[in-house]
């Protein structure tokens, strides 16, 4: 009876032993969660930037580039929730990961960066060469993903922004350098400036995350065919994709502080301060 009962307090302080908070980084997007167990931290999906290979992009092929930039980064953003929760909970064999989730990723990405390519072209540009950069690895633990972001002006360099890839004044580059060139949208970071993210909520944070980038990449684009056909007076710009973008990323921010709020009781509500204000430049 004493050895059964020593018995279940040693196995009982083993489970205690492995319970703590998941440290987790899922930064492909730029998300960190905090973790008292090195071990469990997941790796993140390491992918071929994009943005900095594409040159002489034609305006009128920057909208729909910037879209299936935006796409893949979207994508590594869900390998990433995914890669988060098979550190939480493993499963499968040695070739889950490849299998479930790295195979998967680059068989999107080929699809997305093909589209790139059908854009460019269709309206006289040279077809870049892009297959190469479908296939993704894994950075070790910790180590985040570079993204495409919202650097630049579609066309090449500023590739990997981190954070959730609006990275502040994201609108270098276009600017307003004359008649028909594309303004950029311009909006306040969120991945960086979030609180410790609880591993139960890192996924459903992490697609709110992938969706403000899409808000962002939609708002861009409407921008460039703004550019290449005008309407509207001098209050359009504001009036029909500025605010609207703003009022979409109210919501995604109220999500993501939901969220972390659901699972420890501590909703951040000043989150939604980040929401605005959004530029055009």
């Amino acid at each position: 009876m004493v050895r059964r009962t020593q018995q279940h307090r040693k196995h009982a302080a083993l489970k205690l032993g492995g319970v703590g908070v998941l440290a987790v980084v899922l930064l492909g997007g730029g998300l960190t969660l905090a973790s008292a167990d090195d071990g469990a931290a997941p790796q993140t999906a390491n992918c071929p930037t994009v943005r900095d290979k594409l040159s002489n992009v034609p305006a009128a092929a920057v909208a729909g580039v910037e879209q299936e930039l935006a796409n893949l980064d979207k994508q590594i953003a869900e390998a990433n929730a995914r890669l988060a929760q098979q550190a939480a909970n493993p499963q499968g064999g040695p070739n889950f990961i490849q299998n479930a989730i790295l195979g998967p990723l680059a068989s999107k990405r080929t699809a997305a960066l093909d589209r790139i390519g059908i854009n460019i072209n269709r309206v006289g540009g040279q077809r870049p060469d892009l297959a190469s950069l479908a296939t993704c690895g894994l950075n070790a633990a910790g180590v985040p993903s570079a993204v495409n972001g919202n650097a630049g002006n579609g066309n090449a360099g500023n590739a990997g922004n981190a954070g959730n890839g609006n990275a502040a004044n994201g609108n270098t580059g276009n600017g307003n350098a004359g008649a028909g060139v594309a303004q950029r949208v311009s909006c306040p970071t969120v991945a960086d400036r979030l609180p410790s993210v609880p591993a139960q909520a890192a996924a459903e944070v992490q697609r709110e995350l992938a969706n403000l980038e899409s808000q962002i990449a939609d708002a861009n684009a409407r921008l460039a065919r703004q550019a290449a056909n005008p309407q509207g007076g001098p209050n359009f710009v504001r009036n029909a994709i500025i605010g609207p973008l703003e009022d979409r990323r109210v919501a995604a921010i109220n999500r993501i502080a939901t969220a972390i709020g659901r699972v420890d009781g501590n909703r951040p509500a000043d989150l939604v301060n980040l929401a605005r204000p959004c530029s055009a430049g």
